[in-house]
């Protein structure tokens, strides 16, 4: 499996380049099209006159809008558009895989939670999922959290509870800009919604790093390469390298094995009710299913004997 993903974690940019060329053809055949019925047209009656015109003009403007199409790729034709990798939970039977959670969350703790937090994620929330509620606590209670004012009106330090939420290590914006080189790490709660490729995306940039920018680009001060973010030219350092976490089951902390963990678990974060609405889903299709063979068979029968009767006129 870690070889599988390794081998899917490289991908060439001439799959984004040919799809570009399919729709530029598409466009102009359509445009031609639109003008052989239009010329074709110009004997008939007027009727017939408008729509050929109508098609003809229809053909330009999807010409047009797929120009203007090529040209935004064009101008951004640095981009990689992620490949599609064999996720375990995302067919409309399939469900998370609990332990891969687990190692996520191991890998956010250990490694993405020093920039990033999860405004909408509570420590309850993993429990059931991830950990038993005793681990969970152990877990919350291992972070100091600000809370207050006491009875002086001061704020003050305390341990975590389950009902905490796990926010970002800066207190402000500007804290987070500073610590960071002027880049702002966002909140990952719905990291993986908000992304065009969804946890196809995520994985392709934590595993998408280069040593040096291709020949041609230009990266601003303190930007590192990766082509399948917009530019290139990604504030946020590489953080997963071979060994960078360690796993409770003894998993081989691999550079892929680790973007995928944590790649499931921010998937899960963002739709922690999945495997629920899956599960209401497949119920609510078989109760609709009987549903509809009993009202068929009701209207069968109570319908075959108006059907089947005959009126004699004497």
């Amino acid at each position: 499996t870690q070889s599988t993903w390794g081998r899917l974690s490289s991908f060439s940019s001439e799959t984004m380049f040919a799809a570009r060329q399919s729709v530029a053809r598409a466009a102009m055949a359509a445009a031609r099209v639109g003008g052989r019925r239009a010329a074709s047209s110009a004997p008939a009656a007027r009727s017939t006159s408008v729509v050929g015109d109508a098609l003809g003009l229809a053909g330009c403007a999807v010409a047009g809008v797929a120009i203007a199409a090529s040209g935004s790729v064009s101008a951004s034709a640095d981009v990689l558009h992620p490949p599609t990798y064999p996720w375990s939970h995302t067919g409309w039977f399939d469900k998370f895989d609990h332990a891969a959670i687990r190692r996520g969350h191991q890998v956010f703790q250990q490694v993405c939670s020093s920039c990033h937090g999860l405004e909408r994620l509570a420590y309850r929330n993993l429990v059931g999922v991830a950990y038993t509620e005793e681990e969970a606590k152990a877990i919350a209670a291992a972070v100091q959290v600000e809370d207050g004012p006491n009875d002086a009106g001061e704020m003050f330090m305390r341990p975590g509870k389950l009902s905490d939420y796990i926010h970002s290590p800066y207190k402000n914006e500007q804290k987070a800009r500073a610590a960071n080189n002027g880049a702002l790490p966002p909140d990952l709660s719905l990291i993986v919604k908000a992304r065009h490729g969804g946890p196809d995306y995520i994985f392709a940039l934590l595993t998408g790093y280069l040593d040096e920018p291709p020949a041609g680009v230009e990266l601003g001060a303190n930007m590192h390469a990766n082509p399948y973010f917009p530019g290139m030219g990604i504030g946020m350092a590489r953080a997963l390298y071979d060994g960078g976490a360690t796993y409770e089951d003894g998993t081989p902390a691999t550079t892929s094995q680790m973007a995928k963990d944590v790649t499931v678990f921010l998937a899960w974060v963002a739709e922690p009710e999945a495997d629920e609405r899956k599960r209401m889903g497949v119920k609510a299709l078989v109760t609709l299913g009987l549903l509809a063979g009993a009202t068929f068979y009701w209207k069968r029968l109570k319908w075959s004997l108006l059907k089947s009767r005959h009126i004699l006129r004497k």
